[in-house]
């Protein structure tokens, strides 16, 4: 049973292992939007955008701001699909297009919902993002065998309130151990 993973991820976090070697994972947080046998898809949490702000992309899309509404930022979700806006957010906000995926968190992913942030009409809590990061059916199996992950139930405070600076460690620190003394060796017994 040493090979046997949690069998559906939907709605944890992922936490790369401090080993992580990758740059576009390094020290990230992922939420796990949907785990199935086909794949899984996930939204980074922690990694800030830095060469476009909110403003900028509104004037991209041609979408004119009508109310004031505190900085937005936008963060690198992850490789796939990078031109493509995804927005975690609470669920006041509710379209046709919004997809639950638990009783503190939603998912959109239309324009709609840009011009309503841009209008002070999107949710109270957002977290926006551009790509995904996306896994073969049992590429993140694979990942987590050889140590590459560690995973946790999602905390919606650690979304939406956590200093993306923050969001990492305490979700480590969630699970009770120091990031130190974290290997990526495994072993049986």
């Amino acid at each position: 049973m040493a090979d046997k993973i949690q069998s559906n991820l939907t709605n944890q976090f992922l936490i790369a292992m401090p080993q992580m070697k990758d740059p576009r994972f390094e020290r990230s947080l992922i939420y796990i939007v949907e785990h199935s046998k086909n794949g899984a898809m996930g939204i980074i949490l922690n990694q800030p955008v830095q060469f476009l702000s909110f403003d900028s992309l509104l004037k991209q899309l041609g979408i004119i701001q009508k109310g004031s509404k505190d900085l937005i930022d936008i963060h690198f979700g992850g490789p796939v699909g990078t031109a493509h806006g995804f927005i975690l957010h609470s669920p006041d906000y509710n379209k046709k297009s919004t997809l639950k995926l638990n009783s503190g968190i939603s998912l959109t992913a239309t324009l709609e919902i840009i011009k309503d942030m841009a209008a002070n009409k999107g949710p109270k809590n957002s977290l926006f993002a551009l790509g995904y990061a996306g896994w073969e059916s049992g590429q993140l199996e694979d990942e987590m065998r050889s140590n590459g992950w560690l995973h946790c139930p999602a905390d919606n405070n650690i979304i939406f309130d956590t200093k993306n600076t923050d969001k990492w460690l305490t979700s480590i620190k969630k699970l009770g151990f120091d990031p130190l003394m974290l290997s990526n060796n495994s072993g049986n017994a």
